[in-house]
């Protein structure tokens, strides 16, 4: 407040009259102290006041005026632990330019925040922020490459970490002893046969989560997926696996470790996942596992998107008290742990499978191979819409070197084998042919083309196929009515066509076409070609058995259709010439952007 003069510390001391006057004198150092006392007692009044008042303002950061408003977006996962953090900072921040700062956190999905960005997916809701705190730079990554002209600041902050973890209903892990499997045993990467057992796999569906996206890149990392020609029947293998076990979202996938069934459940989610489970199944709470070979880690990036100089600088205010120890226990409270890894032990309980010490991190998927494996994802998720066709003439009483079995054996083998690659949702029929078998026609239809769940005859459509199947006897003096099947069938599934699943022929034979009234190969391949259409695909795949298959015919209609065929004696490469063809829908559609349909 500053030092005033005049008062009587100040005067200098002056000898004092004699007489008279000393009364009056002393009359006047009465009233003067009197003065004084009540002057410095208003001093302390206004003193008080003023120090008081002082502490008030600094208690806003000495500002005042409009509030500068910071729109945080943050992982609602997060969101809990940046509000507290954020009430106290808006209690005591030092402002910018004068003007108080004013944060308010929402919850906001990442996947959901990446595509309101980048418009490559579906949307809802505002994706509009201020600050935005992804759960995972694999979301901040794909909108650098993706974001086009949006304003996007990564400021190489992490706020939290939180590794994947493999976690597992209680009875299935009591004893805690078991070493979680690594990524490379974690799906199978061959096709499955009808009594396969093993791990149940579980994950979020990751089109709109982290923990399920990391998932497909470290599973497709540790088998080798680099290369598509060599290596994409095992990729489609480890995919199709881990979505026979995809949850919508986290709040469906936690119930794998509720429900009873068999053991062997494991449940992909973040470790602050686990913990927030945990913390609402008390009586039952979920195991915990590392991945064998380490894992990978939510890091959630700090990402300024702000146009305005002050607002930015309000972000990094903001940005900086999240550094701070004290935040950092109120984000290791809710269950995460620090950037570097610090984890609070009396949070994640090491009694229910969490551990100390942060597990060895994996890096971060590269943006292009999860824009690749966003794009399989998408492709193979799609439903099947599946026509299989199956020779019945003569040569295929045959028998097959070595296996066995005659021809049609090896065929309906394969036929139900490839059953066990489909989701139950998938739609199949059935038709067999040889010559002349359905009056003048060569082919005939066993069973229409339905879900594999629908009620037929008491049982179920993929009941009736494997039955049906297991019944086929080939025709003795049956010819092979190839290519006038081929139309056929090809022709019966455009009229049926379902833009929504993908629309396909399989035609199991042993290969040469031997109608003498049949159209001709030419004649096959031209009308192909003229009711074949880019938008409406219906790729003919073919699996030919016998030494005397002559495959010229069979690949160039695959090649006018967008399948492939294939042949083999040997039964056991069944299930390998089926991923295979499933990996064809790995190949970008014509048109099809790099980023992938987006889910």
């Amino acid at each position: 407040m500053g030092r005033h003069r005049g008062t009587p510390e100040d005067e200098p001391a002056r000898p004092a009259p004699r007489g008279r006057g000393d009364r009056r004198s002393s009359r006047r150092r009465r009233r003067r102290g009197r003065a004084v006392t009540a002057l410095a007692a208003a001093l302390a009044v206004v003193v008080g006041l003023g120090v008081t008042g002082w502490y008030v303002l600094q208690g806003r950061g000495s500002c005042g005026g409009e509030d500068v408003a910071l729109d945080v977006a943050a992982s609602p996962e997060i969101a809990p632990a940046l509000r507290e953090i954020a009430a106290g900072f808006n209690a005591d921040n030092p402002g910018v330019d004068g003007r108080c700062v004013a944060v308010e956190v929402r919850g906001a999905e990442s996947a959901n925040m990446t595509y309101g960005i980048t418009g490559s997916g579906p949307a809802m809701g505002d994706t509009g922020s201020d600050v935005w705190i992804p759960d995972s730079s694999l979301w901040s990554n794909l909108v650098k490459e993706d974001g086009g002209d949006a304003v996007f600041t990564d400021t190489g902050t992490s706020v939290a970490s939180s590794p994947l973890v493999l976690a597992r209903p209680a009875e299935d892990g009591e004893d805690g002893e078991e070493e979680a499997p690594s990524w490379d045993s974690l799906v199978p990467t061959s096709a499955p046969t009808a009594g396969d057992t093993g791990t149940d796999v579980r994950l979020v569906d990751p089109v709109r989560s982290s923990a399920g996206l990391a998932t497909l890149a470290l599973v497709a990392g540790a088998v080798g997926q680099e290369e598509q020609e060599e290596n994409g029947p095992r990729l489609v293998a480890a995919l199709q696996a881990l979505q026979r076990g995809v949850a919508p979202d986290e709040e469906s996938a936690f119930g794998v470790l509720t429900e009873e069934g068999e053991s062997g459940r494991l449940l992909v989610i973040s470790e602050q996942a686990a913990w927030r489970y945990n913390s609402e199944h008390e009586r039952s709470p979920a195991r915990v596992g590392y991945p064998a070979g380490g894992t990978y880690a939510l890091d959630y990036p700090y990402i300024d998107r702000s146009t305005d100089p002050v607002v930015s600088r309000a972000a990094d205010l903001f940005r900086e008290r999240l550094t701070r120890d004290a935040a950092q226990e109120v984000i290791t409270a809710h269950g995460f742990r620090t950037p570097g890894g610090t984890a609070d032990p009396e949070v994640l309980d090491p009694a229910e499978g969490f551990q100390r010490q942060m597990p060895e991190d994996l890096p971060v998927p590269s943006t292009q191979n999860v824009q690749r494996l966003t794009q399989a994802w998408n492709r193979l998720k799609l439903d099947s819409r599946l026509l299989t066709v199956v020779d019945v003439s003569g040569s295929m009483l045959e028998e097959v070197p070595g296996t066995g079995m005659n021809r049609m054996q090896v065929t309906t083998t394969a036929a139900v084998e490839g059953l066990n690659l489909f989701p139950e949702d998938a739609e199949h029929g059935l038709w067999r042919f040889s010559v002349g078998i359905n009056n003048d026609l060569d082919y005939e239809e066993l069973l229409p083309v339905r879900e594999l769940t629908a009620e037929v005859d008491g049982g179920t459509q993929k009941d009736a196929l494997e039955t049906t199947l297991a019944g086929l006897q080939p025709v003795p003096d049956g010819d092979t009515g190839l290519y006038d099947t081929y139309l056929a069938a090809y022709r019966q599934m455009s009229r049926t066509y379902k833009p929504d699943r993908v629309n396909s022929i399989l035609m199991l034979t042993d290969g040469n076409n031997d109608d003498p009234d049949s159209i001709s190969l030419e004649e096959l391949l031209t009308t192909l070609e003229e009711e074949s259409s880019t938008v409406r695909p219906i790729p003919v795949f073919t699996i030919a058995f016998g030494p005397d298959i002559d495959p010229e015919p069979l690949e160039r209609i695959a090649e006018v259709t967008g399948g492939a065929a294939y042949t083999t004696e040997d039964p056991t490469e069944i299930g390998d010439i089926f991923l295979q063809a499933f990996s064809q829908r790995l190949e970008p559609t014509p048109g099809e952007d790099a980023a992938g349909d987006g889910g």
